[in-house]
């Protein structure tokens, strides 16, 4: 299979009207990716990639992110076996944001934590404001001990 390239960005016309991939990475070299279940629609998760994350994910339709605590690409699901199917792709109109909707291996989760969405809580607003957050999922889909083993997961602390 080719490596793809990413075209440069060279007008205002091309990256926001073209059909071009001319992806934004940021001056970290990451580009955010939101990931959502395809048959649901909800929000499983807020990643990052970086260049390499992103051709993987196009390549192998399976995705591919950038851990920024462990400074490392890393396959979801490599060693949950929550691996994440990309059905689709899709860019924002200024090409520095991604949307994956995505099938999960396995249970379907795709937190860490062991829940489905990495969004499990609700932050309260307007004259909730300040109180205390509300979980909107009960139970955890998988042991993260159990798929991880006990040491803590960097991005909790």
């Amino acid at each position: 299979m080719p490596r793809i390239e990413f075209h440069a960005r060279r007008t205002i016309e091309q990256v926001e009207e073209g059909t071009q991939l001319a992806p934004r990475f940021g001056e970290d070299g990451l580009i955010p990716c939101v990931t959502t279940d395809a048959s649901t629609g909800h929000v499983l998760m807020l990643g990052w990639m970086d260049a390499d994350a992103l051709r993987l994910t196009l390549e192998t339709r399976e995705a591919h992110y950038f851990s920024r605590s462990r400074q490392a690409l890393w396959r979801k699901g490599a060693t949950s076996g929550l691996v994440q199917r990309v059905i689709d792709a899709w860019i924002d109109d200024d090409q520095d944001a991604l949307w994956l909707r995505v099938e999960v291996a396995g249970s379907g989760a795709s937190c860490h934590v062991g829940y489905r969405s990495c969004f499990y809580r609700a932050v309260p607003t307007g004259a909730e404001a300040g109180r205390a957050l509300r979980f909107t999922e009960s139970e955890l889909v998988f042991d993260p001990v159990t798929v991880y083993g006990d040491a803590p997961n960097p991005t909790q602390l």
